[in-house]
């Protein structure tokens, strides 16, 4: 079990808590300055390392290093193992490598669940692949001759638990997704954030979620915006 984390008290203390049953869990902390370190060390099977962040698929990878165990259950400081999950999980068969486990996870906006759920490989062996390097939106690489195994079970997603939040991410997300890297058409930067809005809204339909539904359809479309139009600026520069 590896997580990775910063200022991560809003939530940590849920995931911890979700995950008695691992023998180990790894915390790899990244200049985190609130009270997730003192929340971990109220469970006596995590272990917190200290280090840099490298983009979200490198600082991943080098958390798993610190694992005593080869198999990973990666998540992240804001998700929460259920019970069914633990049960599921405990009787995997894990005699082979080559083997890759996606897990269901149901995203939450202030409290309130979504439309839109994911599913997404979070158990792998760390000597058959590993985590792409994208410093955000980052994935476990799948190798050919790999074989996906989908879990039933859901785990739970708190993505947004307090409004502020959406600025805070939007300006981290949006810096690491536009470094160095260029948009040189502004018609690009009004089609991303406007199909952002409407595949939130009306293709994952969020629109029957009231005004959670509209609030998070603008998150979207914000994240896409800002951070088109950081690639815009950056390809200005050249031209100055």
């Amino acid at each position: 079990m590896v997580i990775i984390a910063k200022n991560a008290e809003e939530t940590i203390g849920k995931t911890l808590e979700s995950l008695h049953a691992f023998g180990e869990v790894v915390l790899y902390l990244n200049n985190s300055s609130d009270n997730t370190e003192k929340i971990a060390g109220e469970y006596s099977n995590v272990k917190v390392v200290k280090g840099e962040f490298a983009g979200f698929g490198p600082t991943k990878n080098l958390a798993a290093s610190y694992a005593s165990n080869d198999w990973i259950l990666s998540l992240d400081s804001d998700e929460i193992l259920t019970g069914e999950n633990i049960d599921e999980i405990s009787n995997l068969d894990l005699d082979n490598r080559d083997h890759l486990y996606r897990m269901y996870r149901d995203n939450y906006f202030l409290g309130h669940k979504t439309q839109s759920n994911d599913k997404i490989v979070r158990i792998y062996h760390k000597g058959f692949t590993r985590f792409n390097d994208n410093n955000v939106h980052e994935k476990v690489i799948i190798p050919k001759g790999a074989k996906l195994i989908d879990l039933k079970s859901h785990f739970i997603h708190l993505n947004i638990t307090d409004i502020n939040q959406t600025l805070t991410k939007i300006i981290h997300y949006t810096d690491l997704g536009s470094t160095g890297k260029k948009t040189c058409f502004f018609g690009t930067v009004l089609a991303k954030s406007l199909f952002a809005f409407f595949k939130t809204y009306i293709l994952q339909g969020n629109i029957v979620r009231g005004w959670v539904g509209f609030a998070l359809a603008i998150n979207s479309a914000n994240k896409r915006y800002y951070k088109y139009l950081k690639q815009y600026i950056n390809c200005q520069k050249e031209k100055i």
